[in-house]
C-alpha cells in the first residue's frame, strides 16, 4: 500500500506515537478516516478529527462476533461455516462501534486462513466503497451492535486475542475435527506446530482420516491418532531443518530412521 501510494504522489506517514500524530493529522482536515489491519486502538484525539464524524473500520467477522485481533483464525478453528465482513464506525472500544455495512460469507470446510484472508480482503474493499458512497449520498445508516441479537455471553466467548505459542501447538488429545480446523486456521502462516515421536515440526495441511486409516500410513501421508479415536492425516509438513514436504514423504523418511 505504501509503494502504491508513493507512486501516486500520496503522502505516507508512519507515526510511532498517535497522540503526537493527531496534531499533524488535524492539519490535513480529513472528512473521514479509514482504518484497516491496524492493531492498536485509536485515541479520541484521532477519532474526533474527521469533519464527517466517522472513522471507518474494516473488520473480517460478523460483528459483534469475533471482536479482536484474530477473527479469521478463530472462526476457522471453531469450525464455523459462515463468517463475513463488517464496516463499522469506530468508537473508544475494541470493535464495538455501530455497524454501517455488513456482508455474510460462507466459510468452506477446507478453506485455510490464507485463502479466507485474501477473499475477505477483496470483499471488505468493496464494502468500504459502498459505505463511503452511502456516506457521501447521505444515506448511510448506523446499527448499534447491541441491537443485532447476540447475547453478551456469546460475544465474550468469541472474543479473540493475538495468537500465543501455546495456541499454535497441536494438542493430540483434542477431537480430530478440532485438530484439522486448528491446522487450517494457521495455514500457511504462522503454521501449526506439533510434536510427533519427540520431533517438533510444522503442519501446513491435514485432513480427517477415513475409516480404517487411524494408526496407519495412508497414501496421502502420516496418520496420527486424535483424542476421540479418529485419525488426522498429515498432508504437508515442515520437519526440523528441512523444507516443506508431503506427509507421505515425511512418513517414509521417519520409517527409514
Amino acid at each position: 500500500m505504501k509503494t502504491a501510494a508513493l507512486a501516486l504522489g500520496i503522502a505516507v506517514h508512519a507515526p510511532l506515537q498517535l497522540k503526537r500524530f493527531a496534531a499533524e493529522l488535524a492539519l490535513l482536515a480529513p472528512d473521514i478516516l479509514v482504518v484497516a489491519a491496524y492493531g492498536r486502538i485509536l485515541p479520541p484525539a484521532v477519532l474526533d478529527l474527521p469533519r464527517g464524524g466517522i472513522a471507518f473500520n474494516i473488520h473480517p467477522s460478523l460483528l459483534p462476533l469475533y471482536r479482536g485481533a484474530t477473527p479469521l483464525q478463530s472462526a476457522i478453528r471453531d469450525g464455523r461455516r459462515e463468517t463475513g465482513v463488517s464496516i463499522i464506525a469506530m468508537d473508544a472500544g475494541m470493535d464495538t462501534g455501530d455497524v454501517l455495512v455488513q456482508a455474510r460469507e460462507s466459510l468452506g470446510p477446507t478453506e485455510t486462513y490464507g485463502e479466507l484472508h485474501d477473499r475477505l480482503a477483496l470483499r471488505g474493499a468493496d464494502l468500504l466503497v459502498t459505505a463511503i458512497d452511502r456516506f457521501d449520498a447521505g444515506t448511510l445508516e448506523r446499527t448499534p451492535q447491541v441491537t443485532l441479537g447476540v447475547s453478551p455471553e456469546v460475544i465474550e466467548a468469541t472474543l479473540t486475542r493475538p495468537l500465543s505459542k501455546d495456541e499454535m501447538l497441536i494438542d493430540w488429545s483434542q477431537p480430530a475435527v478440532r485438530i484439522v480446523d486448528t491446522i487450517r486456521s494457521l495455514a500457511p502462516a504462522p503454521a501449526a506446530r506439533a510434536v510427533i515421536e519427540g520431533e517438533s515440526l510444522k503442519i501446513l495441511s491435514a485432513r480427517l482420516a477415513r475409516d480404517g486409516e487411524a494408526g496407519l500410513t495412508s497414501d496421502d501421508g502420516c496418520v496420527e491418532p486424535a483424542g476421540d479415536g479418529r485419525g488426522v492425516v498429515l498432508l504437508r509438513v515442515v520437519p526440523p531443518s528441512r523444507g516443506a514436504m508431503s506427509g507421505a514423504g515425511y512418513a517414509r523418511a521417519r520409517a527409514a530412521v
